[in-house]
């Protein structure tokens, strides 16, 4: 499995961004997929995750509101559009591939991860 995590940058407190995570080589395309983030001296924490037929959806309870997963099964492609971001939102954010059709907020269900993109939020 290859996932790779683009979309990130630095952005002013209360701009957008909208991160993209391709796929290929999947273990299998029903998987659900998550998005994770690591701020500076912390450790990595549940952002969002969707399954594959985008009925379920959960999201840490610090993004909620503000942040939309989504994903285009046709370009096996995952998206994290980020809106209202604040410096809190600063972090590495990686795309994961789930062991199974419904997702989680565990590190330890996913067993495939991306390589991370940086986003920074500061004026």
């Amino acid at each position: 499995v290859q996932l790779q995590a683009s979309g990130g940058g630095l952005v002013q407190p209360g701009g957008s961004l909208r991160l993209s995570c391709s796929a290929s080589r999947r273990t299998s395309v029903n998987n659900a997929m998550g998005w994770f983030r690591q701020a500076p001296g912390k450790e990595r924490e549940f952002v969002a995750h969707i399954n594959w037929r985008h009925t379920v959806t959960d999201y840490a309870d610090s993004v909620k509101g503000r942040f939309t997963i989504s994903r285009d099964n046709d370009n096996d492609t995952v998206y994290l559009q980020m809106n209202s971001l604040s410096p809190e939102d600063t972090a590495v954010y990686y795309c994961a591939e789930h062991r199974f059709e419904i997702g989680s907020r565990w590190l330890k269900d996913y067993p495939y991860w991306g390589q991370g993109t940086e986003v920074t939020v500061s004026s």
